[in-house]
């Protein structure tokens, strides 16, 4: 059975939520956080500075990969020379293209070059990898986000893509490949077997490595009882000789023996 002691690939927390931020920032697994514009409109952010600002300061010694939300590319400069300057621990998140499918390229060597450490989003291929890897300075650290569930949400083994992607980057070896939108915590220990450097998932997901290495006949048992205090808890019935009676633990459905209670 896999432990999280024995993982090599750093976990990140992806989610805009702040009180679910702190949380995992007393975890000591979580090395690092990241957002973006959708996730923030779902916790209800509207200033986007003030939060990103905010998270910055909670989170001082762990990297926070903020967003630019601009789609021409000046504006998107502007933005990301701006967002640098909040905190020493930010990557500023540029997207692989703009919506008209222009890729960043230039802009993400410009940036590259003058030291401002970016975490390049929405990847899904192999070309993206080797163009951002072939634009960025070999001289600055950065973290290239390869969308590895939506990439298996179309039918697609990631596995294979991530592993491939790692050698592509060899020859940037300050540049982190991060696994982006895990669909399970499986996804983790997927991305560690390869070597992948890092992995984001939201707080649902990271929640889930309390049971890590957990004995399956335990599970199992645990999950018999969840559903028994649930269907007790929502007071489940079914009529016998035209009552309604709750099947007791002891009933065996469909065998010779019955409770007394349930005839």
């Amino acid at each position: 059975m896999p432990t999280t002691e024995q993982l090599r690939i750093k976990l990140f927390c992806d989610g805009a939520d702040l009180v679910s931020i702190m949380k995992m920032y007393n975890n000591p697994l979580i090395k690092g956080f990241t957002t973006n514009p959708t996730l923030m409109r779902k916790a209800g952010i509207t200033d986007y500075e003030s939060f990103g600002r905010t998270v910055l300061a909670a989170v001082p010694d762990r990297p926070v990969s903020l967003e630019v939300f601009a789609d021409d590319v000046c504006c998107m400069e502007q933005q990301a020379r701006q967002i640098a300057t909040w905190g020493s621990n930010v990557n500023v998140k540029i997207p692989v293209t703009n919506t008209k499918g222009k890729f960043t390229g230039a802009l993400i060597n410009k940036l590259s070059r003058d030291g401002i450490e970016l975490n390049v989003t929405a990847i899904m291929t192999l070309k993206q990898i080797k163009d951002v890897a072939d634009a960025l300075d070999p001289n600055t650290p950065a973290i290239i986000s390869v969308f590895a569930g939506r990439i298996a949400d179309t039918g697609v083994d990631p596995v294979p893509l991530m592993a491939e992607g790692l050698k592509l980057l060899e020859q940037r070896p300050k540049a982190e490949l991060l696994w982006a939108s895990p669909r399970e915590l499986l996804n983790v220990f997927q991305a560690d077997e390869i070597g992948c450097h890092i992995i984001t998932a939201t707080p649902d997901i990271l929640a889930k490595l309390n049971v890590v290495g957990k004995d399956l006949s335990e599970y199992s048992l645990d999950t018999v009882k969840m559903f028994y205090t649930d269907a007790t808890a929502a007071g489940f019935s079914i009529q016998f000789d035209g009552h309604d009676r709750f099947l007791p633990q002891e009933t065996f459905i469909g065998g010779a023996e019955r409770s007394s209670a349930a005839d």
